[in-house]
């Protein structure tokens, strides 16, 4: 039994499940990439996997709530690259001071 993303637990994916998974993220960032931006998510990917992935869950999120209409170029893709990596701002960090 694994605890599944809804809260409720229900079996182990099987490996059908998990490659009709994978070509449907393929599929899905197709669309959503055109091929430069696609070529340089491949080269993130590469070096930094855990960055590619949080790149794609991000980008499936926004297609999924419907902001994105249009092919995403290399320059946007840019641009939330450098997002990511820069991290949170320091705005959103707590500074505790003692009296």
């Amino acid at each position: 039994m694994v605890l599944m993303s809804n809260g409720a637990y229900g079996e182990q994916p099987t490996q059908a499940d998990v490659a009709r998974m994978e070509q449907l993220r393929k599929t899905l960032l197709q669309s959503v990439l055109d091929k430069a931006a696609r070529e340089r998510l491949n080269r993130v990917r590469i070096v930094k996997p855990e960055l590619a992935a949080q790149i794609e869950l991000y980008l499936i999120q926004l297609y999924e709530a419907g902001k994105l209409k249009v092919q995403m170029t290399d320059g946007q893709l840019k641009d939330i690259l450098e997002m990511l990596a820069a991290g949170p701002s320091p705005s959103g960090r707590f500074k505790i001071v003692k009296k």
